[in-house]
This record gives C-alpha cells, structure tokens and sequence, in this order.
C-alpha cells in the first residue's frame, strides 16, 4: 500500500530524495566519474542518476527497485537521454542484487537504506558489489539537526536510535569501516521541492479519482505527512548524500 501511496505522490518528480539536479550533478564531478566505469544504483527510483551520469560522463550502470511504475519512467528517461545502450533497471528487492562477484567501481543507495534494515546493514550489502578498494559508496540518509523531542519518533516512523545527528553519523560510518571523504547536503529548499510537490501531485491524483478504493485512506496519509514536515521534519531532519572509501 504504501509503495502505490509514494507513486502516486512522487509521480511528477524525477529525483526522489529532497536534492536538486544541480547537486545530483555535482555529486557525479565529486565521484571523478569517467566514460566506461560501471555504476550500482539500489533502489533506484525513476533512475536519474544513472541515466543523467550516462549521459554526461559517458558511464554504464544497473538500477534496482521494486516499483514497476518507477521503472517504467527509468526507461522513458533513458530513451529520453538516449542512453538506453549504458543503463539497465531490473525490477527486483535490492537487498537481492548486490554479489560478491560484482565489481563496480561506484555503489550507490539514496534515500532507501531500510532495504538493509539501516546504514550499517546497508553500507555491508553495498561492500559485497564493489570493487575491492578501489571504488566508492555513495549514500543517502536523513540525519537530525537536532534530537527532536521524544513523542514526536513515532511521526517519523522511528525510534531514537533510526537516525542521528551528523556527528553521530560521522560515528557510525567509523564503525562500519568506512572512511567520509565528500558529501553533499539537501537544504530547505530542496526539502520543500521533494514534500510540497507532494502534496499537489496528490491533491490533482484525488480530483481524477474520487472512486478509488485507497482514496480517503491516501487522503488521511498524505495530511499527516504534511503535519509532520511542517510540524516537525523541516526543523528536525537533514537529508544528505555521503561519499565513502573502504578501508
């Protein structure tokens, strides 16, 4: 249910993390990327990533998600940037894909690391596809700006120890034996860009649908998504996307 729910919402956007295509793109100068590397995108969404770097840099790359609407839109985009020769998305559980016999020399996962159930478990399931040494991890995770107060965990679909502040997060990618060397944060702008367009594509989505049968239960989740951004997640949460060198 709920993936059908971020379809519907996310159908007009082409990133579906709070980050601007600027910042994607600067993302691709940050990684050196260059023609002929091979890149893992988990959870790839509507695959831009993938298919923007193709095209820019001339690179190859695998995106893996579970959504068929999304790769659907991955596949248009691909015709679009006319890369479909560079790009393949694969219509499976990304927990699944990454090998031990994969080499490639960038892994990344934005905005999904619940797919190892957190950072840890997800930066461990990246490791098994790269390159030995020689290639990078590129994640994205929200993270706090502050602790928000207790009571408000549950609206964010958490406990206290889901996500933590940056120094916190410097922690954890010490422990998973990793090594920061780059990133690049969302702002409230792209916050708003990412939740607000939300809220239009669902409000336009309702109008033409009155008689779905998931219509007021869409309605209910999408004016609590809304309470929480506007209560809470603006002042709390920070989104980023960490570049990573294995130790």
């Amino acid at each position: 249910m709920a993936l059908r729910f971020h379809e519907i919402a996310e159908r007009n956007h082409r990133i579906l993390n709070p980050f601007s295509q600027e910042k994607l793109m600067l993302l691709g100068e940050i990684c050196r990327l260059k023609p002929g590397m091979n890149l893992l995108d988990l959870a790839c969404g509507k695959g831009e990533l993938l298919c923007q770097w193709a095209s820019k840099y001339n690179t190859k790359g695998v995106g893996v998600d579970l959504s068929s609407v999304f790769l659907q839109a991955a596949r248009e985009r691909a015709h679009e940037l006319n890369v479909e020769a560079q790009v393949t998305f694969v219509q499976d559980d990304a927990v699944h894909y990454p090998q031990e016999h994969h080499e490639y020399d960038v892994v990344s996962c934005l905005g999904a690391t619940w797919i190892g159930n957190g950072l840890l478990g997800t930066l461990e399931l990246m490791q098994q596809a790269l390159k030995d040494h020689k290639g990078l991890l590129v994640v994205g995770e929200p993270f706090w700006y502050e602790e928000p107060p207790e009571h408000t965990y549950p609206l964010f679909d958490a406990d206290k120890n889901t996500f933590t502040t940056l120094d916190g997060l410097l922690d954890r990618l010490s422990s998973a034996g990793v090594e920061l060397v780059e990133m690049v944060l969302a702002n409230y702008d792209d916050w708003d860009r990412y939740e607000a367009a939300q809220w239009m594509s669902v409000h336009r989505w309702l109008r033409d649908h009155p008689d779905d049968p998931d219509a007021a239960e869409l309605k209910r989740w999408i004016a609590t998504t809304r309470r929480v951004y506007m209560g809470y997640g603006r002042r709390f949460m920070g989104w980023g996307v960490f570049v990573l060198k294995t130790s």
